[in-house]
């Protein structure tokens, strides 16, 4: 049985501070990180006003000309935004910033991310050059794969929010070793990642990445990204690229790490790929034909961070418990989840663990501070 779909509608829930506390800080922040015209100001403020207290409208349709329609629900027009569900009006939310900045209509704003500025900042920053000296070090496989998952944490709209903690309160399900096995145990295949964030999250993704191809785990690997900017740091080709550069132009090990990924982006070892489908508000059982069948073809297919993980399972109340191979039986191929929770959506947790995080009377599902590897074979 399903459980019921999360939306925004309680003011005491975190989907209804999403939109009322951590949106206007992004809004300020895209409206000011350069000097926009102020038509695209005042559209930015019309979102967020009817976004917070309004009532659903249509996107341009010019704008939309190049994606599906059907995926953005015209039945929703003139609802309140709390009263649709909260993936879909999340969604629908950074679709719209999008169009107030102009990113989709011929003209100068064309196609200019409104993210790029935080994003350059983080990427440039001096927590970056301390992450990859570490490589120095040569991490093993556990290191890597640790890496990958609590890079998960630099999530630019994470920080914007009142939770965000810099705690780490440990993994709570931890399938290390069946990802282990999946990776070493069998004869090396096709492995998909499906990125989530850029900056300080993809860079240890495309050294896990590294890794499977010059140790043989992998015969290839598809890294899956968005194709224009969605949520805050939702990686893009262009963040791919930049994180490259930042990889070739560090010194020691990083650089030779980013010289081998370089090269297996020439040779084809290494593609990036980015279909419609990864902006959509969609769930992972509605995966497109062409979608399904590169999924189907992978040995091993890495899901990282909370979005992905909202789609595999569906945004919905389970409780903590419920089971993350049932919930992920319709994804085509074997499947890793590397997450920290940071929003309400948790299952495969045993119900010790479930007792001690509900007993500390914290909100441990969105710190932050807690981290899940899930595997089904």
């Amino acid at each position: 049985m399903l459980a019921p779909e999360i939306d925004s509608s309680d003011p005491s829930s975190f989907p209804w501070s999403v939109f009322h506390d951590r949106h206007p800080v992004l809004v300020e922040r895209v409206a000011t990180a350069v000097p926009r015209p102020a038509s695209q100001r005042a559209a930015l403020d019309e979102l967020l006003a009817e976004s917070t207290t309004g009532t659903i409208t249509a996107p341009d349709v010019d704008a939309l000309r190049h994606e599906p329609w059907p995926w953005w629900r015209p039945e929703y027009r003139g609802l309140p935004w709390g009263e649709t569900p909260f993936l879909w009006a999340e969604s629908y939310f950074y679709r719209r910033i999008l169009d107030a900045v102009d990113y989709f209509v011929p003209g100068p704003w064309r196609g200019i991310d409104p993210y790029a500025p935080t994003k350059s900042g983080e990427l440039a920053g001096a927590a970056v050059d301390d992450e990859l000296a570490a490589l120095d070090q040569e991490p093993g496989w556990d290191a890597l794969v640790l890496s990958s998952l609590w890079g998960n944490r630099a999530d630019l709209s994470f920080q914007a929010g009142p939770t965000a903690g810099q705690e780490t309160g440990g993994l709570i399900a931890d399938d290390r070793e069946q990802l282990r096995a999946l990776v070493h145990d069998r004869p090396a295949g096709e492995v998909h990642l499906i990125a989530d964030n850029s900056g300080r999250e993809l860079l240890p993704d495309l050294v896990l990445i590294d890794h499977l191809l010059a140790a043989g785990l992998a015969t290839a690997v598809v890294l899956h990204v968005k194709p224009h900017p969605h949520y805050v740091s939702d990686a893009t080709t262009a963040d791919v690229l930049a994180a490259l550069t930042r990889l070739c132009t560090a010194p020691g090990r990083a650089a030779a790490v980013g010289e081998r990924l370089d090269g297996a982006l020439r040779d084809g070892r290494l593609e990036i790929d980015a279909h419609e489908f990864f902006c959509g508000p969609l769930t992972y059982p509605a995966l497109p034909t062409d979608l399904r069948s590169r999924f189907a073809a992978a040995s091993l297919t890495i899901s990282k961070g909370d979005l992905n993980y909202r789609r595999l399972v569906g945004d919905r109340h389970w409780h903590p418990t419920a089971s993350f191979a049932e919930l992920t039986e319709h994804f085509p191929s074997p499947l890793a989840a590397l997450r920290t929770l940071k929003c309400d959506v948790a299952v495969g947790l045993t119900e010790e663990i479930v007792t001690h995080l509900d007993a500390t009377g914290k909100p441990w599902r969105l710190t932050g501070e807690h981290a899940v590897i899930h595997v089904r074979p």
